[in-house]
């Protein structure tokens, strides 16, 4: 959901009478600027420790149904979250007018881009990070305190103190507002292609050297049709331009008949071959002034000899074969009709990128952020990180724990709407996912109470659904939940990645024990429910040994789950740098451990991988987890597999 669709709410009453009382009743409506962008909201803190520290912003949603993009990876199309935690949402912020990079080498200032565009991001790790295509997923306005970022080659990034930069030192807060999150220095080499070139101002001379590159070049014999944009801008241009004119060689060229030509140019003989922009033709004349408009506008060029067979071959010139001239030539001279092939093309620091002042500019402004589906974009030529926490159709990158840990929003119309969009004689009544980006389950459902409604709706509607969960809230549903399974399927699952009360207490403390999320399947099993067991998440060095693997299973296979399924530890752009953080702070000698495991990537290594499956399965069947026999209990829909299972709450 995006938080367009949510809209604030006056205090009027919004907790269920059961869990009404003076705590409860102590909110105050918010001061703009409102985190997330939610004027008028109602903000509630309360006394009791279990909350203590946390915010909750409550308001009116729009639309409680999720639909998962078609690319994800997960057995699921929708998903409904009647909670969304906002630690990281709306704090990743830049200007409006920043650049982004588009997947087809142009560029978009940052206000204007919208969910569905294809933008530039990176994958990888270090020296294995690869420029990629991406799809924005979501786009936000928000109000920040802002911060001016420059660099050695002259690019000024205005940004929220938060926003993070990929360095040579990693990825960088500007001015983190946390002691523990690393901060942006004076010095450190941002990752990137460098400040983008500003677009050619369609004056006279640029039209002017277009309609000569144009019309001469398709005169040379180098032009193979005479229909595309560039002939559409040509016919546009005549309106303005004569034609005689046009075809006149200038004495002293501007600037902007250089960018012209070259536009004019490559509409008519150019061509892209990968990275190279190329330029064929007969007429050495013409090329002649291809490579004086090239070298203009500082862009290196060679031209290699070619053969031909029975007539001279076509004279040739093209640009260098990286990605910074690449986006210069498109940027510099508007030629549209480019393609850019710029896919698993190495992401480098560069010295021209060294951050030369960071300055609290003192002002709050309003800024812009995107999520993506690699978790990052490209800003006026330097990688910069998006925040996943808001991005809930990548789920598999949300850090739950941390979403828990602090604000909250709360979608306290979620039964109502629920109700309603089942109703809907469109809705097709596919299966709904729950748990799959914060646990409906968390602390807050004991306050607010949501899930009853949004199971009495779902069991009304005779509508599927499955719940992923560490909240052992769930059993105070289950009659709700019997109800459901007897109309329609259901399936459930909880996240218990190891027993070991220790490392519970400093890696998950927001959650039950481990013990008692078992006792809580036991219950669930014992009235007849098939709930399966995702061991998530196994953490290298702590919880992947013989002993914990083995005191883990016996443990889920003792409390009556059908299955488990082991998840190792990932940590995606960040998790990472929080979950760094605390390696170093509780167990810093893992660190080596962990630097082999995650040195290039958000992943450990698929044999390290492979063999924790192994492990698991072998220790499954010591403890009779792979039972062959016919099932005793009535059936419910087993909860899907992930194609790469979530990890819940950590930390």
């Amino acid at each position: 959901m995006r938080w367009s669709h949510l809209s604030a709410s006056p205090d009027d009453g919004m907790l269920p009478a059961p869990e009404r009382g003076p705590l409860v009743d102590r909110a105050v409506p918010a001061a703009p600027p409102l985190p997330l962008a939610l004027p008028g909201a109602t903000v509630r803190t309360f006394d009791t420790p279990g909350f203590a520290g946390m915010t909750f912003y409550e308001v009116r949603a729009k639309s409680l149904l999720n639909r998962v993009p078609g690319q994800s990876r997960v057995p699921f199309e929708w998903t409904v979250n009647p909670y969304r935690g906002c630690s990281h949402a709306c704090t990743y912020c830049l200007a409006g007018d920043t650049p982004i990079l588009l997947a087809d080498g142009s560029t978009r200032p940052l206000a204007q881009l919208r969910p569905g565009d294809a933008v530039m991001g990176t994958m990888g790790a270090g020296p294995h990070r690869r420029y990629v295509t991406t799809t924005v997923l979501d786009h936000w306005a928000t109000s920040k305190p802002a911060f001016r970022v420059t660099l050695s080659d002259g690019t000024r990034l205005v940004s929220s103190g938060d926003h993070r930069f990929l360095t040579d030192r990693g990825w960088r807060h500007v001015s983190p507002a946390e002691a523990h999150q690393p901060a942006l220095a004076v010095g450190d080499l941002m990752f990137g292609v460098g400040r983008f070139a500003e677009a050619p101002k369609e004056s006279p001379d640029y039209q002017t050297g277009f309609l000569c590159g144009l019309v001469r070049g398709d005169a040379s014999g180098g032009g193979t049709a005479r229909e595309g944009d560039a002939w559409v801008r040509a016919d546009g241009y005549l309106d303005d331009i004569s034609l005689t004119e046009a075809l006149r060689w200038p004495e002293l060229p501007t600037g902007d008949w250089f960018r012209g030509f070259l536009a004019g140019a490559f509409g008519a003989i150019g061509h892209t071959e990968r990275l190279a922009v190329v330029f064929e033709t007969d007429d050495p004349v013409y090329l002649g002034w291809i490579a004086d408009a090239l070298a203009h506008l500082g862009l290196a060029t060679r031209r290699p000899v070619r053969a031909g067979r029975g007539r001279p071959a076509p004279e040739r010139i093209e640009t260098e074969r990286n990605l910074e001239a690449a986006l210069r030539f498109r940027h510099l001279t508007g030629a549209t009709a480019a393609p850019l092939d710029a896919s698993g093309v190495g992401v480098r620091a560069d010295r021209r990128l060294a951050v030369a002042d960071i300055e609290d500019l003192g002002l709050t402004l309003p800024l812009f952020d995107i999520s993506t589906g690699t978790g990052d974009f490209i800003a006026d030529g330097v990688v910069s990180h998006n925040c996943f926490a808001r991005n809930t159709h990548t789920y598999l990158d949300l850090d739950a724990g941390h979403d828990f840990d602090s604000r909250i929003v709360v979608k306290v119309n979620a039964g109502e709407l629920i109700r309603r969009e089942l109703a809907d004689p469109h809705w097709s009544g596919a299966s709904i996912a729950m748990g799959t980006n914060v646990d409906v389950y968390q602390r807050a459902e004991g306050r607010y109470r949501l899930m009853p409604e949004i199971l009495a709706a779902l069991r009304d509607h005779a509508n599927p659904f499955s719940i992923l969960t560490k909240g052992t809230l769930i059993l105070r549903d289950l009659e709700l939940l019997q109800q459901a399974a007897e109309v329609t399927r259901v399936g459930l699952s909880f996240s218990v990645g190891f027993v070991d009360e220790q490392v519970w207490r400093s890696a998950e403390p927001g959650t039950p024990s481990p013990r008692r999320r078992l006792d809580a399947v036991r219950r669930l099993t014992d009235t007849g429910f098939s709930v399966a067991v995702l061991m998530a998440p196994i953490l290298p060095g702590l919880t992947d040994t013989e002993d914990s693997i083995d005191e883990t299973v016996a443990a889920i296979a003792a409390s009556g789950a059908t299955s488990v399924s082991p998840l190792a530890l990932h940590l995606r752009p960040g998790a990472r740098e929080w979950y760094a953080s605390w390696i170093a702070r509780e167990h810093p000698h893992l660190l080596p451990r962990y630097r082999e495991l995650f040195g290039n990537g958000s992943y450990s290594p698929r044999t390290y991988q492979a063999e924790l499956t192994a492990r698991v399965r072998l220790a499954a069947r010591r403890h009779g987890l792979h039972r062959h026999e016919p099932a005793t209990s009535r059936r419910v829909t087993d909860t899907p597999s992930p194609t790469q299972p979530e990890q819940l709450t950590l930390l």
